[in-house]
């Protein structure tokens, strides 16, 4: 029922346009910006925003956004970041985590590595069909998009802001990650202008993609 409330919590198109843009920035957001951001007054802004903290959607702080600190840098201001916490709706329910995790430990218990990285190669593989390799960054933002990842460029290459096997990669990291390497892989394509690495940053996906080497000058 907690999960059916937060998710209903979004059924305000403002309220959902804020959570929107929140969720989208990886960073702190503070109430100017967001109102700003959907086209809507501070106050109406401010409302919503500490809605959609009581339902769980959004985790709240404050802090000065001028970057200075000391006497004349003003009274903190509130910020707005997202909850790593999953809203999973199902109905009736389905307990999908459990048998993930169970098959997880049973494929770590039993040295399975191997065959499951090869598995989701070839997953990726299939999903990217008769295409060809994954060309270029932008392209590579837009496949990653669909499936969730959230990617952003920096610095040359597509970090991701999520895992989408993020509850089960925290208790079989190794396993997990190698199964998500294996994946990207298999849908950006071999011999292809990017490549996918491990490089695994706290509360971000475990891989990056970027050029591959013979593709940098």
């Amino acid at each position: 029922m907690e999960h059916i409330e937060a998710i209903a919590a979004l059924h305000d198109p403002v309220r959902r346009r804020l959570y929107t843009y929140v969720a989208a920035q990886g960073r702190e957001v503070g109430r100017n910006e967001a109102a700003e951001a959907v086209g809507v007054a501070r106050t109406l802004a401010a409302h919503h925003l500490e809605k959609l903290v009581e339902a769980g959607l959004l985790e709240s702080g404050s802090r000065r956004l001028t970057g200075r600190s000391g006497p004349g840098a003003g009274r903190p201001a509130k910020v707005y970041t997202r909850t790593r916490a999953e809203r999973v709706v199902s109905l009736p329910a389905r307990d999908y985590r459990t048998a993930a995790e169970l098959l997880a430990e049973a494929a770590e218990g039993a040295g399975l590595d191997d065959g499951l990285r090869a598995a989701a190669r070839r997953r990726g593989e299939a999903e990217r069909g008769a295409a060809a390799p994954c060309g270029g960054l932008d392209e590579a933002v837009a496949l990653l998009a669909a499936r969730g990842y959230e990617p952003r460029l920096e610095e040359g290459a597509v970090r991701m802001r999520n895992c989408p096997f993020h509850s089960v990669a925290e208790r079989f990291p190794p396993l997990v990650c190698g199964m998500n390497l294996a994946l990207l892989e298999g849908l950006l394509g071999a011999d292809g202008a990017l490549r996918a690495r491990m490089d695994a940053r706290p509360g971000e996906c475990c891989v990056v993609v970027e050029p591959s080497k013979n593709n940098i000058d």
